[in-house]
């Protein structure tokens, strides 16, 4: 497993990206947050979905990518898909809550 300050980069990457862009990057818009090459990008987001879902970290809520690939659906509190519950801050929105 990923040591547990890049898992926390992991973490707060994709919550940051969700916040800038209003759905969550791809492992490779990881490689340039983080400073990664591609696989190791893929294999640190994959290990913390799997560390957040098996509780080896806890975060609350639902963190998960659609099954047999790297795309992230739910990474709480945000969904990348559409989802009854629309989120706005200030104003702004182009966030789905879960």
């Amino acid at each position: 497993m990923a040591d547990r300050e890049l898992l926390a980069r992991t973490y707060h990457a994709i919550l940051s990206g969700f916040v800038r862009d209003g759905r969550a990057p791809h492992y490779t818009d990881l490689v340039v947050t983080l400073g990664l090459r591609p696989e190791e990008a893929r294999r640190a987001q994959r290990e913390l979905l799997t560390a957040l879902a098996s509780g080896d970290l806890a975060a609350g809520g639902a963190h998960w990518a659609y099954p047999d690939t790297d795309y992230i659906v739910s990474f709480s509190p945000f969904s990348n898909l559409a989802t009854q519950y629309p989120i706005s801050v200030g104003g702004q929105s182009g966030w789905y809550g879960q």
